[in-house]
C-alpha cells in the first residue's frame, strides 16, 4: 500500500504579496482554506505544511500547531530539498504537491490526479503543467503528484536555481527522462486564475467566496458557473500575469550568490 502524502509549501516572504497565506478568506487564512479542502481527498494519508526556517515563518508553525497540521520546516531558498526533507521524514512513498495560494484547491481533482498516477504507473502526473506549457484547468487547481524514487532522483541531479526553487521542472521539462502524465479537461478553462498572489487576486477570491455564501464546500464547476453569470468578476485580477517555471525570485538568486 503506498503512503500518499499531500506536501503543501508555504511561506510569509511572497514578493508580490508579503504575508498572503494567513491573510483572511471570509475570516479564515488562505492556507485553512488549502488544508480543509485537501482534507477531504479521500487518497491522502497524511497533509504536510512544508514552511521555512526563516523567523518570518514561525507565524506560519504557530498556525499549524493551533491547528493540529503537521508542520516541517526547511530551505527557503531549495524548495526542492524542503519537499524532499519532508517527504522524507514522512516515509512517503508518493507525494502530491500543493502551494498555499491556492484556496479553491478541488479534493475530487486531487483524488483524480492521483488515481490517474496509480493507474499508468507514471513517475509524475499533473493537471497541468506552468507557462509555456498550454493548460486545460483554471490556475489555482494545480494538482502534481510523483513518486519518492523520482522526487529523490531530482533533488540528487537537479542544479539550475528554477529546478530547485520550482520543485519538479526537472522532472517534466525533457521528453523521455521520466513517465510524465498531463490530465487535461475536456473543455478548456486554462483562462481562469484562481490563485493568490497580488491584493487583485486576493479581492477576486474574496468577492467570489461572497457570493456563495463564505462557504468552503463549494466544487470548482461551481466557481465556473459562478463566473459565466457574473463574468465582470474576472477583471478584478486579469491583468495579473502568471510566472514561468523557469523565473526565479531574485531574493532567491541574490542568496545563492552570496555563499
Amino acid at each position: 500500500m503506498n503512503k500518499i502524502i499531500a506536501i503543501i509549501q508555504a511561506r510569509m516572504g511572497s514578493s508580490r504579496l508579503p504575508g498572503k497565506v494567513l491573510m483572511e478568506i471570509c475570516g479564515e487564512p488562505v492556507l485553512a482554506w488549502v488544508v480543509k479542502r485537501a482534507r477531504k481527498a479521500k487518497l491522502i494519508k497524511e497533509i504536510i505544511v512544508a514552511t521555512t526556517i526563516d523567523e518570518s515563518d514561525d507565524a506560519i508553525e504557530k498556525f499549524c500547531q493551533a491547528n493540529h497540521i503537521f508542520c516541517f520546516r526547511g530551505s527557503s531558498a531549495d524548495v526542492l530539498d524542503r519537499y524532499y526533507q519532508a517527504a522524507s521524514l514522512y516515509q512517503a512513498d508518493v507525494i502530491v504537491r500543493l502551494t498555499a495560494d491556492c484556496p479553491f484547491i478541488d479534493p475530487e481533482l486531487i483524488d483524480n490526479t492521483i488515481a490517474a498516477f496509480l493507474g499508468s504507473f507514471a513517475d509524475f502526473a499533473a493537471n497541468r503543467l506552468p507557462p509555456p506549457f498550454q493548460r486545460t484547468y483554471p490556475i489555482g487547481l494545480d494538482v502534481e503528484v510523483v513518486s519518492m524514487a523520482a522526487l529523490e532522483r531530482a533533488w540528487k541531479e537537479s542544479t539550475a536555481l528554477y529546478e530547485r526553487e520550482h520543485v519538479m521542472p526537472y522532472i517534466y521539462e525533457k521528453k523521455d527522462r521520466f513517465k510524465v502524465l498531463t490530465i487535461d479537461h475536456d473543455v478548456n478553462y486554462g483562462m481562469y486564475r484562481w490563485t493568490v498572489d497580488t491584493q487583485e487576486d486576493l479581492d477576486f477570491i474574496q468577492t467570489v467566496v461572497k457570493k456563495m455564501g463564505c462557504r468552503m464546500d463549494f466544487p470548482w464547476k461551481e466557481v465556473i458557473d459562478l463566473l459565466e453569470r457574473y463574468p465582470e468578476l474576472m477583471q478584478i485580477n486579469a491583468q495579473v500575469n502568471h510566472k514561468s517555471f523557469t523565473d526565479v525570485d531574485s531574493r532567491v538568486h541574490s542568496e545563492k550568490k552570496k555563499k
